[in-house]
């Protein structure tokens, strides 16, 4: 058994040489959305093959087949157990990587599918949301041994129950770095439907630029931010493994970015500009200004598994004070409810939920040597007259809340800010 969770400090390549080296490639369900895409990846899969290197391929389900899976479910049982909605959403890998295998094998080249339990995958017991414990590799390099293309189902595992477990959005990238953490890959490879990472999401903003290189933590910051191009918790993993990672496009001979860890060259003020619509703003009104009360209603939270982000406290006023925070939408009804029986609990007066707003944010390295980066993101957003509700901050980021309305037009804004004025 190889650990994911082995020092990358003491690591030994289980495959390398001159002319031979462990390829990790993951495809995302864009990549493989119809025959025509499902054997354009078999391409770049056997020609990376044919270069005498190992490969492993890491595939997620076509096209939207996971949220058309969850509207079944919601057909016949909204509330089911989580348990059985894994059951199910495990099917949508399972269709991807026999297809993609089936071309693979239609050109001629010896292939494997592999199921996220068959590939050695064991994950926590959080249904819809497990966590990867260990990946037991010895299927995944008995077929590399027979020289065969080994195509794994991302987004999924077994659990020591033995049931069918998945890691929720984004998974697959997570499943990628895994195994390439514990095989110790040359390189991971995360295919997409844009050709690298860009300083704004190109498809919103036309003269985003493609970075060559960015940091693990700007990366990690503009993936919890907002940004698609990769899950946060597959970048932790390749910073903690110190696994380079090269991020492409699928549909495109073009040369993609790369995210490493972070180089001494002088760096750009900022790395880019993310924007998240999954978030909703809760306010507790009017609860009394004591110590302990605020550690008591995140402690509420918390216990129930819901993380918050932006936090405004205001000042007090006639032994009262309100607390605003962020939490992402799926969990805005779980946290108000908890929140109305803080209230009720500590004789506050209400709690307010807003779901109609936006996080906007900047990330870069480069800021923690620049003066004057807030403000002049501020600029930006005073130009263009979009008001801020909350803000936050760190030494690589800032984040601002704004009305949902406003924040295509704001990443434009705050984009041209730093960018078309360098």
């Amino acid at each position: 058994m190889i650990a994911v969770f082995e020092s990358a400090a003491n690591k030994q390549k289980i495959y390398g040489g001159e002319n031979m080296s462990l390829i990790v490639q993951k495809f995302g369900g864009s990549s493989v959305a119809n025959a025509e895409r499902v054997f354009n990846v078999a391409r770049i899969v056997t020609d990376t093959y044919k270069k005498g290197n190992k490969v492993v391929v890491v595939v997620s389900a076509q096209g939207d087949t996971t949220d058309d899976l969850i509207d079944k479910a919601n057909e016949i049982n909204p509330n089911a157990s989580k348990r059985e909605k894994d059951m199910l959403l495990a099917a949508g890998e399972q269709i991807s990587i026999s297809l993609l295998a089936m071309a693979i094998e239609k050109l001629g080249y010896p292939v494997v599918s592999l199921l996220g339990w068959q590939a050695g995958f064991q994950t926590s017991s959080a249904y819809t949301s497990a966590r990867i414990k260990r990946v037991k590799t010895d299927r995944i390099e008995k077929e590399l041994d027979k020289n065969n293309i080994v195509v794994v189902a991302g987004f999924q595992g077994v659990n020591r129950y033995e049931d069918v477990t998945t890691l929720g959005r984004g998974g697959s990238d997570t499943s990628a770095v895994a195994i390439a953490a514990a095989m110790h890959a040359d390189l991971c490879q995360i295919y997409t439907d844009v050709e690298g990472v860009y300083t704004a999401d190109p498809r919103k903003v036309s003269n985003a630029a493609k970075l060559k290189t960015i940091s693990y933590d700007e990366m990690l910051e503009l993936a919890t931010l907002g940004a698609q191009v990769l899950n946060n918790r597959s970048v932790e993993m390749a910073k903690k493994y110190n696994i380079e990672l090269e991020v492409l496009s699928s549909l495109t001979n073009a040369p993609g970015t790369i995210v490493k860890e972070a180089t001494k060259m002088e760096k750009m003020l900022i790395s880019g500009v993310a924007k998240d619509t999954n978030v909703a703003r809760i306010s507790v009104v009017g609860v009394p200004d004591v110590p302990g009360l605020a550690f008591k209603m995140f402690s509420k939270l918390s216990s129930k598994g819901i993380n918050v982000d932006i936090i405004l406290q205001s000042i007090g006023r006639d032994g009262t004070k309100d607390i605003s925070f962020t939490v992402a939408k799926e969990n805005v009804k779980e946290a108000a409810a908890a929140m109305e029986e803080y209230v009720d609990a500590v004789g506050g007066k209400s709690v307010l939920v807003d779901e109609n707003v936006a996080k906007i944010s900047i990330v870069g390295a480069g800021m923690e040597s620049h003066a004057g980066v807030a403000t002049k993101m501020f600029e930006a957003l005073y130009d263009a007259q979009i008001n801020i509700r909350m803000i936050s901050t760190s030494e690589i980021k800032v984040s601002v809340l704004i009305d949902e309305k406003n924040a295509d037009a704001a990443v434009s804004a705050i984009h041209s800010k730093f960018f078309d004025e360098n």
